[in-house]
């Protein structure tokens, strides 16, 4: 059985402000959407798009306890990104200082 395609790349998760901001949130502890909600100026309903999209995307899961739905993060995937992204730390590494160098002049 292969395994189904993501609805949202981790990229495209991360990629919005607000997005990483409920990532930090939930890095501290597993929250209900009432909670998160009350750390942004949005509504309810903007913050349960924002987690669905995180959930497609697997950053985050959902656990039903009685009347709540509590959020959890999910690190392995930004552990991938980060993986992915380091590719790039040598190219910068040697780009940086002739741009440094360039702008001081």
């Amino acid at each position: 059985m292969s395994v189904p395609a993501l609805k949202h790349d981790v990229f495209q998760a991360v990629a919005d402000p607000t997005r990483r901001s409920v990532l930090k949130l939930l890095a501290r502890n597993d929250m209900p959407i009432v909670a998160i909600a009350e750390c942004f100026p949005l509504s309810r309903t903007a913050i349960n798009k924002h987690l669905h999209i995180l959930s497609d995307a697997v950053l985050v899961c959902r656990k039903r306890i009685g009347r709540e739905t509590r959020y959890k993060l999910q690190p392995e995937p930004l552990t991938e990104l980060k993986d992915r992204l380091s590719f790039f730390e040598a190219y910068w590494d040697d780009k940086l200082p002739p741009l440094k160098d360039l702008v001081e002049e």
